[in-house]
């Protein structure tokens, strides 16, 4: 059995086979996931799992050397917006609108589906390197 903290075996798969500037997304329940990105829905009900739980069980195995948040969750869910920023001191934090936001999915490695229903909760992590 694993060790570390992600014991979801198809996203520390994803994880692993992340390169460098490759991106993962964690998002809400409600975030539109393209159909053809790879997904893994997570969401068992409203609020289960958590977003911040998902972030800090990826955060255990993945180096992250950016992250794009929606400019909206500054005024929308200001308390998210600070708890995602603060996992990530000295990492470029960039926001942009949340349409700009779900038009980078389609580029995006994997997408993870939570139960989380704060308003735009989610979060594109870029990969960096750990050399």
């Amino acid at each position: 059995m694993k060790k570390g903290k992600l014991l979801h075996s198809a996203l520390s798969h994803e994880i692993a086979n992340l390169g460098h500037t490759q991106t993962l997304v964690l998002g809400d329940a409600g975030l539109p996931i393209p159909p053809e990105t790879r997904r893994i829905d997570l969401a068992v009900t409203q609020g289960v799992p958590a977003l911040l739980s998902v972030l800090d069980a990826v955060l255990s195995e993945l180096a992250v050397q950016k992250i794009t948040l929606a400019e909206e969750i500054k005024t929308a869910s200001p308390e998210m917006d600070r708890s995602i920023r603060s996992r990530f001191p000295g990492t470029q934090i960039c926001y942009v609108p949340h349409e700009a936001f779900k038009a980078l999915l389609p580029q995006a490695a994997c997408v993870v589906r939570t139960g989380e229903t704060t308003s735009y909760a989610n979060v594109i992590l870029e990969s960096g390197v750990t050399f």
